[in-house]
């Protein structure tokens, strides 16, 4: 049977070369941002997954930070439980929030899974999806021993967007521009443009031709899966391409 590497240890991204040797699962038991949320919303453990990366998204068992105990994780990843995981299945096609109890009653977890969330403790998971339009690219998971309230629920849901930036955005920084294969001159244009320069105002303050910055532009909204300009500089700026 596999087994996940072990996942005590915190992760220095300074040390991460690139996206491929991103340790796909990682151990986090301390973040100002989650202690603060915990204060207003009490839970036992919470998970968030995905990046907007083909290969990262939400379902493909990459990139996880979470406080769960690592010997859960080993078990749950090493033994590929999050491919039959109920949760899982049905977070794939859901457009709001998935709420463990409701989901098993369709469709009961595995002995084994069952076996595993005794064990450690996690239970009433209550998943949140984030989507990028019609992608649903990544998720904020929390599990408590009391089931959640429908006020806590409403109150995680507005939330989870935020907390999903938040503990993501460090990654997407270092490495997006890596993973979509932006280049110098895409980035720079779409940095220029985004304060509302006009392709001659780019072209001036970039040193490139008009035809020049319109190229750069042009495969920068294509590299993003934008649909114009504008919606390039704003999947660069949620992206952290560009502030």
């Amino acid at each position: 049977m596999p087994v996940a590497p072990t996942l005590t240890k915190t992760v220095r991204l300074d040390e991460v070369v690139d996206l491929r040797s991103l340790p796909p699962h990682r151990y986090l038991p301390s973040h100002p941002f989650v202690q603060n949320l915990r204060k207003a919303v009490p839970f036992d453990f919470f998970s968030v997954t995905g990046l907007d990366f083909d290969g990262y998204r939400f379902g493909a068992g990459h990139s996880i930070d979470t406080d769960a105990p690592p010997a859960f994780l080993d078990d749950y990843y090493g033994e590929a439980l999050f491919k039959t995981d109920p949760m899982v299945q049905a977070a794939l096609h859901a457009q709001t929030v998935i709420i463990e109890e409701e989901v098993y009653r369709k469709s009961p977890p595995s002995p084994r899974l069952q076996q595993l969330s005794q064990m450690f403790g996690v239970h009433n998971r209550t998943l949140f999806p984030v989507r990028r339009g019609n992608v649903m690219f990544g998720a904020v998971t929390f599990a408590r021993k009391v089931p959640f309230t429908r006020e806590e629920i409403d109150f995680l849901k507005d939330i989870a967007d935020v907390m999903h930036r938040v503990l993501t955005g460090p990654i997407m920084e270092k490495f997006a521009t890596q993973s979509l294969k932006l280049s110098e001159g895409e980035i720079a244009c779409l940095r220029l443009a985004s304060d509302g320069k006009t392709t001659e105002r780019i072209a001036a303050a970039s040193g490139y031709t008009p035809d020049t910055v319109n190229s750069y532009i042009k495969s920068a909204i294509k590299k993003l899966g934008a649909d114009n300009r504008v919606h390039a500089i704003a999947e660069a700026i949620r992206r952290g391409l560009i502030p």
